[in-house]
């Protein structure tokens, strides 16, 4: 039961049975996914336990989002067929754990929450570190062992290319395909089992999911993005997090968090290409960096605003 609270954690929903429909969803995009997101929740738990970890936590699930995440991240951006894929995953998923610990205790002087902070600290280290290629005159290290493509995937940034227009087809891949992409998933179908899991746990936690990705998507079509990347999720899963963070989960929800949470997903939405352009040189990925800076900025401000309320308990 902890391992599956720990998948649906990744949502912020302490449901065993949403973090089974989570796993048939992960299994739907590759059997592979699936084994990796349970290995990865079950060590990250395991670990928090043995570590003596308070039992409130673990039993509902919040230690083990955060491994869930770096195992199914190690699977898609290393292969998951490499045995060096599931060590490094086996490995990542205890020290994310550790990582959880020590964000928890600093984040909590200002009462702020870890969000996907360790999972997002440990992936970007992976994966920069592993396909960094030396050179004659700045040598990086290379994990040789790691990455197994041809080239590592380092680019300089350049200008959005593509088309534009959002046809029929591309706004419904996209719709389900931001939520999908919160496991890396960009199959609208996975996405849909995804969003099915959240309707089951909460019908506030599924409406506010579908608000963010209506927002992510309007962002980013307003603001110019590819229709392929939009179509693809990878504009707008930040977006789907912060929305469900700032309403309901830890601001009440009214129509003041509503709004709240509206502004707070479209600024992670702009941001993602922000930090894509950052990460892009290093070989880097935004992983939830943008849906983590905005919601701990928007949750620090919140005492400023009187109409907007934490929730307690």
């Amino acid at each position: 039961m902890e391992v599956l609270r720990g998948q649906a954690q990744v949502d912020f929903l302490p449901s065993a049975l949403t973090g089974v429909v989570f796993s048939v969803a992960l299994f739907a995009a590759g059997w592979e996914f699936g084994l990796y997101g349970l290995t990865g929740t079950a060590v990250g738990t395991a670990t928090a336990r043995l570590l003596g970890a308070d039992r409130d936590r673990i039993t509902a699930g919040l230690e083990g989002f955060n491994s869930c995440l770096v195992a199914v991240g190690c699977a898609v951006f290393l292969g998951p067929h490499h045995p060096s894929t599931a060590v490094l995953a086996l490995t990542g998923s205890a020290v994310v754990t550790i990582l959880t610990g020590a964000a928890a205790r600093i984040l909590a002087t200002w009462d702020l929450p870890t969000f996907t902070l360790p999972f997002c600290l440990t992936a970007s280290a992976m994966t920069i570190a592993a396909p960094a290629e030396g050179g004659t005159s700045h040598a990086l290290w290379q994990w040789g062992r790691v990455w197994h493509q041809d080239a590592g995937p380092a680019t300089l940034s350049r200008p959005a290319a593509g088309p534009t227009a959002l046809t029929v087809t591309d706004l419904w891949h996209a719709f389900f395909a931001n939520i999908g992409q919160i496991f890396f998933m960009p199959q609208w179908y996975v996405g849909l089992i995804f969003l099915l899991g959240i309707f089951l746990a909460c019908r506030r936690a599924g409406v506010l999911a579908c608000v963010g990705s209506a927002v992510g998507i309007l962002t980013a079509w307003a603001l110019g993005a590819p229709a392929e990347q939009v179509a693809e999720g990878t504009m707008g899963y930040n977006a789907v997090l912060a929305a469900m963070a700032l309403c309901g989960v830890f601001l009440v929800a009214d129509a003041w968090s509503l709004a709240y949470a509206v502004i707070g997903a479209a600024a992670a939405t702009a941001l993602s290409p922000a930090l894509a352009a950052l990460f892009a040189p290093s070989g880097g990925h935004t992983f939830t960096w943008p849906f983590v800076l905005v919601s701990l900025a928007f949750l620090a401000a919140a005492p400023a605003f009187p109409r907007l309320r934490r929730v307690t308990g």
